[in-house]
């Protein structure tokens, strides 16, 4: 030995192998398309952007992405939407 330093032998290390699996079932996944969009909203100045800009305006979960938030329209009412606005309020 040439230092005064103290390494521990490199011993074999075997991959896991087990006998059954960790979990029982798969996850799910948490935010689905009910879960993002929760309501329309219904107020006068949303009725006044449905009628005159053709918008629609929604209630949505708080950690929902834009991209979450167009999937979701698109899955429960069949349009296409051009781009998402978001306000937290």
């Amino acid at each position: 030995r040439k230092n005064v330093h103290f390494f521990r032998p490199k011993t074999k290390t075997t991959p896991r192998n087990p006998k059954y699996p960790q979990r029982s079932t798969a996850g799910r996944q948490r935010m689905d398309k009910y879960r993002i969009i929760q309501c329309p909203v219904t107020t006068e100045s949303a009725m006044k952007k449905i009628e005159e800009i053709n918008t629609l305006v929604f209630l949505v979960d708080l950690q929902a992405t834009k991209l979450n938030i167009k999937e979701a329209v698109k899955e429960l009412y069949d349009v296409k939407c051009a781009k998402v606005n978001t306000l937290i309020r």
